[in-house]
């Protein structure tokens, strides 16, 4: 592309957003500081039951992570050395860290050829004497098949833990996020959907039973001040709740515009060579992210230093399995029932496009027109 008509389309919209929310934001900040209560005050304790009500819930408990948000209703729900946890190797590798942190061991399935979800119809064959919990990943901002995991779990007892750090705002055609599962874990890092300033995370659930095990082990495993057990320090502080809280009520509009963005892509690059992302009849996909997966490694290895060169922030997410990652507790092997040819493929293929709300529409034509122009280069 000539140079002149180069644009720089940035991967991330945060200082956007804050300054379409700045006013709300810096009162919403300015109170927590007046205020002198800076963790477990009010404010954190409101966010909690927003999110709470936000979801149709019972609880919220915020936390510091999405990954201590697993960790803790792990421990919680008393899962541990010699357990495991059967899970997808297609996301994040913080969802089986929290797994590897209660001693337990994380059995990886295949994902789906065309969501990347997990692959429901491969959990069963996964499930051993030593199994307690399945934790569905709701990939990319799509939920996966509850209805069918539910079922599953409840014919092995086992636990669900839904693992919710890219799809608030999804649901299924049937079922909403938390209703079949034991707790719901989310992350607030700032890139994610719902995002702070910096790093956090909140577990939803309906089980009255494990709320004030897991406030306890997030404080110090206190029940009331200067009263320990043991526990953690994995609090959300109150400057976090706070912007939250201001963010929250915007949710709804900016997932219809992530949604608006990605039809926008799809049609853009139909009749291109790369694999779109696939919504599920009756799902609502809020779109993280938007993944694209190029023929090759090699394809999407050159595609994407084009992307870069031209101004448009594209980038990978999970470029490496989890289980093709070093250093597990147990060696790489240890974690496999089956292998996993369709996650590595994918793995080594995906490109993620810019995505977030404030993208302007001369910035998405600008995508799709350097990646067709990707895609007549190659061509």
């Amino acid at each position: 592309m000539a140079a002149a008509e180069k644009m720089q389309v940035k991967f991330y919209g945060h200082v956007r957003q804050y300054h379409n929310l700045k006013a709300d934001i810096d009162a919403a900040i300015q109170g927590v500081l007046e205020s002198g209560e800076y963790v477990l005050g009010p404010v954190g304790v409101r966010f909690e039951k927003e999110l709470a009500g936000y979801a149709n819930m019972k609880h919220g408990i915020g936390c510091n992570s999405g990954t201590d948000a697993l960790w803790l209703v792990f421990l919680a729900l008393g899962i541990g050395p010699g357990d495991e946890i059967i899970t997808t190797s297609s996301t994040f590798f913080a969802t089986a860290e929290a797994i590897w942190f209660v001693g337990a061991k994380a059995v990886f399935v295949e994902m789906e050829a065309d969501t990347a979800l997990i692959d429901v119809s491969k959990i069963e064959a996964a499930i051993t004497p030593r199994t307690k919990a399945i934790v569905p990943v709701h990939l990319y901002g799509q939920m996966a098949d509850m209805r069918a995991i539910s079922e599953i779990a409840k014919r092995h007892n086992l636990f669900v833990i839904e693992d919710n750090a890219q799809a608030v705002d999804a649901h299924g055609p049937d079922f909403a996020i938390g209703e079949l599962s034991d707790a719901v874990c989310t992350s607030f890092i700032i890139q994610k959907n719902l995002g702070t300033f910096g790093d956090g995370g909140a577990i939803i659930t309906n089980r009255d039973d494990i709320v004030a095990r897991i406030k306890a082990l997030r404080n110090h495993g206190s029940f009331k001040r200067s009263h320990h057990s043991m526990g953690y320090n994995s609090r959300l502080d109150e400057i976090h709740a706070a912007v939250l809280s201001v963010k929250l009520k915007h949710i709804t509009e900016w997932s219809d515009r992530r949604r608006e963005i990605a039809a926008m892509y799809t049609i853009g690059l139909q009749g291109t060579s790369f694999k779109l992302p696939t919504q599920k009849p009756g799902y609502r996909h809020v779109f993280h992210l938007y993944i694209i997966e190029t023929t090759t490694p090699e394809e999407r290895d050159l595609m994407l230093k084009y992307l870069n060169d031209n101004g448009v922030d594209a980038k990978t997410h999970y470029p490496i399995s989890i289980h093709q990652q070093e250093g597990f507790p147990w060696g790489k092997e240890a974690q496999l029932s089956t292998p996993l040819p369709l996650t590595e493929k994918s793995a080594a293929s995906v490109i993620s496009l810019p995505m977030f709300p404030e993208l302007e529409q001369s910035e998405i034509d600008y995508v799709i027109d350097v990646v067709r122009a990707w895609e007549d280069r190659a061509r």
